[in-house]
């Protein structure tokens, strides 16, 4: 990735970069039989209601009586669902360290994410390096999502960001792709050393 501006800013999505995001992982976890798993990945974790959650357009309660009336089971039983989801978004240690360092080097941080508000509540109220940012935009605060365009301009006219100066961390190629399409340069996330790679180059510019 050629530049001629340096970065002095560095984006961050949450799920899947800074905190584990597996979903068949977290599927295993929960129905140990096959049938309610391939139930609840149709009806809840690729249903448009969760990217609706996403959006803040349905709260928690709605959204679990929903799974429950697709599901045909127990309102308390998706209700624990969204526990287990919620425990499950754990740190991503090595990506954490990194935020750290970039932090100590001068990077203003911001972070960009695709969440409900009751489990960015709940990340937030759990892990301290997310005081760490200068600023965040979550999609369910701005009822938009990623990839489209309206939260990306939505962070960048919020804190005043030259996208120029900027590059964004994502595990999904299409928000990778509808960053760098308008002017945000992206890294797709991989790993945090292959991060680590593509953005040192980027960093020694400032």
């Amino acid at each position: 990735m050629t530049r001629a501006v340096p970065v002095r800013n560095v984006i961050f999505d949450f799920g899947g970069v800074l905190v584990n995001w597996q979903p068949e992982a977290i599927i295993a976890g929960f129905y140990a039989e096959a049938a309610l798993r391939d139930a609840i990945r149709t009806h809840a974790f690729q249903h448009d209601d969760w990217l609706e959650m996403d959006r803040g357009t349905l709260d928690d309660a709605t959204v679990i009586r929903r799974f429950a009336a697709r599901m045909r089971r127990p309102e308390a039983e998706m209700a624990a669902l969204l526990d287990h989801v919620r425990a499950s978004l754990t740190p991503i240690h090595p990506t954490v360290a990194l935020l750290g360092e970039l932090r100590e080097r001068g990077f203003k941080l911001y972070g960009l994410s695709n969440m409900s508000a009751s489990m960015f509540g709940h990340l937030k109220s759990q892990h301290a390096f997310f005081d760490l940012f200068h600023g965040i935009v979550v999609s369910a605060t701005v009822k938009s999502v990623k990839p489209e365009p309206a939260i990306y301009e939505q962070l960048r006219s919020q804190f005043a960001l030259d996208f120029r100066e900027s590059v964004f961390i994502d595990d999904l190629p299409r928000n990778v792709e509808s960053a760098r399409a308008l002017g945000l340069p992206a890294i797709r996330f991989e790993s945090t050393e292959q991060v680590r790679r593509e953005l040192e180059p980027l960093l020694a510019r400032a």
